[in-house]
């Protein structure tokens, strides 16, 4: 535990300097830019840097070179450590542009308890009395800071990227986020379209394409690709990586799904969204896919009806939570939240990495997997 609490504030204070830095190269440009750093700051205060510990513990898991009680004092030490926790911060920085975007498209109103970009930008627009359409600005300015944001972490990667000492890790390791970054994106579009799109599938096929779903929009990025990254800057082989993305994968499918049923059931003064959010959005879900084949015809067009409805009451809501929990889908998603962390855990068996690193990343899948937000 000390461990990660250091490198999480190690990786807040890197993010800091790095907006500090950028907030002096906008503001060289306007004073009006500062809005950008500022939504920034905020949206990066929050969140669990789950993906930047992933990327320290594959790192760690190659290297196993830093003692649990002395990463602080190693930072000198090793060389290439300040590089990770350079690609640690990139991940936040890369997820936090994500999460911008993905409540554009969601229409989301809320992110951790605060505004959403877009809605914070349209409140400054309405409170300062603009002329013109405050939601297009709000758009408009969150979609810039999303693409700022996506600049700014492959910045912040190369920066540490340039500075390993094995330049063929330093290849291995930005391929591995361009993939990432290529794998998130098209997920993203595969989400929006299930959403709209799920009446020309087979029946027999919604539930597989919402794992698709699952796998690229979230898994894959949020362990799998920030553990492989972290392997691949220490120059990890490809037994070592493999047994890693053969951990992340299933831990990361794991790692949504909990979050899918805190979209439907979670409480909003813990998750700080909304509840029932993912109904209102429309979200084509493992649970929805679960639900609707176990649920006879008439729940299922109740289903169909409501779900994806902005203006859902909060009866309407509750109707669906609790149908969804008659068909049984809530046990067999806790089910399959099991069965991918045993499979996971299963991977770091006999695996070549470094002894403590296994211990951790043991931790860190219930971590994940239990969260209540």
């Amino acid at each position: 535990m000390p461990e990660r609490l250091r490198l999480v504030d190690l990786v807040n204070a890197r993010l800091e300097q790095f907006l500090d830095e950028r907030a002096t190269q906008l503001g060289s440009i306007a004073d009006d830019l500062a809005v950008f750093t500022d939504a920034g700051r905020d949206l990066l205060s929050g969140g669990k840097r789950f993906r930047a510990l992933f990327c320290y513990w594959g790192w760690h898991a190659v290297a196993g070179t830093v003692r649990a009680d002395d990463l602080l004092a190693e930072l000198d030490a090793h060389p290439d450590l300040s590089s990770v926790i350079d690609a640690a911060a990139a991940l936040e920085i890369f997820h936090a542009a994500a999460l911008v975007h993905d409540d554009i498209m969601d229409k989301s109103d809320t992110r951790r308890g605060m505004p959403a970009a877009h809605r914070r930008f349209e409140a400054d627009h309405a409170r300062r009395e603009w002329v013109g359409s405050a939601a297009t600005y709000g758009t408009s300015s969150a979609l810039l800071l999303g693409d700022l944001l996506l600049g700014w972490s492959d910045e912040l990667l190369d920066s540490g990227l340039e500075r390993l000492a094995d330049p063929r890790s330093a290849r291995a390791a930005r391929g591995e986020f361009q993939r990432m970054r290529t794998e998130v994106m098209v997920g993203q579009y595969l989400d929006i379209r299930e959403e709209v799109a799920w009446r020309d599938a087979d029946e027999a096929e919604l539930l597989p394409r919402a794992h698709r779903v699952v796998t690229y929009k979230s898994a894959k990025y949020s362990i799998e690709a920030p553990l492989a990254l972290g392997a691949l800057m220490a120059g990890g082989s490809l037994e070592q990586v493999s047994a890693l993305r053969a951990f992340g994968l299933p831990l990361g499918v794991a790692f949504q799904l909990r979050d899918d049923l805190l979209g439907v059931f979670g409480d909003p003064t813990v998750t700080g969204k909304p509840a029932g959010d993912d109904l209102r959005e429309g979200k084509r879900t493992v649970i929805i896919a679960l639900a609707r084949a176990a649920l006879p015809a008439g729940a299922v067009r109740l289903i169909d009806e409501l779900l994806g409805d902005p203006s859902l009451s909060d009866h309407q809501i509750a109707t669906l939570q609790a149908t969804i929990r008659d068909s049984g889908a809530v046990e067999t998603t806790e089910r399959i939240i099991a069965r991918s962390v045993a499979e996971a855990i299963a991977a770091l068996e006999d695996a070549p990495l470094s002894r403590s690193a296994r211990a951790e990343l043991i931790g860190l899948s219930d971590l994940v997997t239990r969260r209540a937000h």
